[in-house]
């Protein structure tokens, strides 16, 4: 069976973003498409990659704990160590986001206050 590629040009247009993001992630070893010459060749397993970085960073994980989340995959038990200890990391990055919520709600109320008792 032959693989498909996609180029630069199509990742960027399929996952939004530039072509300076996914050099970025390939310099930090997150992405390794295939290279034919100057062009960047990207597989399957990219793609993945890819939707799985940009999900990681839109929860708020930094690109280091996806990159270990990320090298999970190659433990080679279906990914199931992966699963586990995502949904373990998750659930602390939950927690925090929750702690994070509650004190800035916090804020605002103290701020609203004091506007309201200035006004």
């Amino acid at each position: 069976m032959t693989e498909t590629f996609n180029t630069i040009r199509e990742m960027c247009d399929t996952f939004g973003v530039t072509a300076r993001t996914l050099r970025f992630y390939e310099a930090k070893e997150l992405l390794s498409p295939v290279r034919e010459g100057q062009k960047r060749l990207y597989t399957r397993r990219d793609r993945a990659r890819l939707k799985l970085i940009l999900r990681g960073k839109r929860f708020g994980f930094p690109l280091e704990e996806i990159r270990q989340l990320l090298d999970l995959y190659d433990v080679g038990d279906q990914q199931k160590t992966q699963y586990h200890e995502t949904m373990q990391r998750a659930r602390v990055h939950l927690e925090n986001l929750r702690t994070q919520r509650a004190e800035l709600d916090e804020a605002i109320r103290d701020l609203t206050e004091q506007i309201n008792w200035g006004a």
